[in-house]
């Protein structure tokens, strides 16, 4: 079982940034079993060039979810399932981060659709999400959004395990220990 993530956030570090949405997508491998999207109140102001290329404003999230009050969602969400993001560091340390100054250890095992695409996939000038999507005919509504960035992923994963899923791929996948 998967859990595909996306987030947005406030561009910061992921130490100091925080998260302005999030969308899991329960992922079975062959199809979409639940999904959980929210924006968040990140406590802190949105900077403008964030806003501008999400759409995600301070108005947007004042009355949001803050992180700690959708924490154990995510949780149960993502429970016993493979952290899957594009790009995961970033999004698993965000998501890490958060969950580090609420005083919790937040672990999961990732896997990464960028290293698994590069690996699978070769012969790519670019590996980002938008250009990948382009190239494989994978339609993305709401680029630079929790939700539509996180069901492109989805759509990236199923082609990918089509590719290959054996144990060549379990080297890409990672226990992350630690802040």
């Amino acid at each position: 079982m998967y859990s595909v993530v996306d987030i947005e956030t406030t561009g910061n570090g992921g130490k100091e940034g925080k998260v302005t949405e999030i969308a899991i997508i329960s992922f079975n491998g062959e199809r979409i079993t639940n999904s959980f999207v929210s924006l968040v109140n990140p406590e802190c102001s949105i900077p403008y060039y964030i806003t501008k290329l999400t759409g995600i404003d301070n108005n947007m999230v004042q009355n949001a979810p803050k992180f700690y009050e959708i924490a154990k969602e995510i949780v149960l969400l993502t429970a016993n399932t493979i952290f899957v993001a594009h790009n995961s560091a970033f999004d698993y340390n965000f998501i890490r981060n958060e969950f580090s100054r609420l005083g919790y250890n937040y672990q999961r095992k990732t896997l990464c659709t960028v290293q698994l695409s590069r690996k699978l996939l070769p012969g790519h000038a670019s590996y980002s999400l938008g250009n990948l999507c382009n190239n494989l005919g994978i339609t993305v509504t709401n680029r630079h959004r929790a939700e539509g960035d996180a069901l492109a992923t989805v759509e990236l994963l199923k082609i990918l395990l089509q590719q290959h899923l054996s144990t060549e791929t379990d080297s890409l996948f990672s226990q992350k220990k630690g802040l």
